[in-house]
């Protein structure tokens, strides 16, 4: 199926070179495919708040609220990639008016986005380095000292580095996985979710 016809958006294109910064990777869009086996093991509800680490052009924040109502706030530090899910967003609530309030897009580094409480779930597709993703991680621990709730993470592709840290870290245990390639140990997306 073509869900960027299907949205009213256009987020195909991959992110040309690299980063000016080693921390911070290039854009690449999960693809739509992969995402349908996601949320057909691990679906969402509508009182969900995901937030997409390294969002690009939107591709999943609009999925995830096409298929669930979910709340879904996309981060993005690339002012180009930023302006085109701003575009995205026109395009795909013209016909949908009443989702605006529930796809936010905020411009700026990930560390430095101020986690809510009532965001539940967190998504990353290898965005940026370890040093980084472990500083996320501290965020989002602070944020459950300030609202007790669980939070559930999602990696796609992992990198050794971030399986490795997840899966010695106290605070958070493996709860499943789905496989959507050849290759066992990469192809896949890894859940994690908070343990009190």
């Amino acid at each position: 199926m073509n869900y960027d016809k299907l949205l009213d958006i256009e987020t195909e294109e991959f992110q040309l070179g690299f980063n000016k910064s080693y921390h911070y990777h290039r854009y690449e869009p999960t693809p739509y495919d992969h995402l349908e086996k996601l949320f057909h093991e691990f679906p969402l509800y509508e009182t969900d708040h995901v937030v997409d680490f390294g969002c690009g052009k939107g591709r999943l924040n609009f999925f995830i609220h096409y298929l669930f109502q979910a709340t879904v706030t996309g981060i993005e530090m690339n002012e180009e990639f930023y302006q085109d899910a701003l575009v995205n967003l026109e395009q795909y609530t013209k016909r949908r008016k009443r989702s605006k309030e529930k796809i936010r897009f905020y411009l700026g580094t990930a560390e430095d986005y101020l986690i809510r409480k009532e965001e539940n779930y967190f998504y990353f597709f290898n965005p940026f380095s370890i040093q980084i993703f472990r500083r996320i991680i501290s965020n989002i621990m602070y944020s459950l000292e300030e609202g007790n709730r669980e939070v559930r993470l999602i990696l796609y592709f992992p990198s050794d580095e971030y399986r490795f840290f997840m899966e010695n870290h106290p605070s958070f245990s493996r709860v499943g996985e789905v496989q959507v390639g050849k290759n066992k140990d990469k192809d896949q997306f890894i859940i994690y979710k908070s343990v009190y």
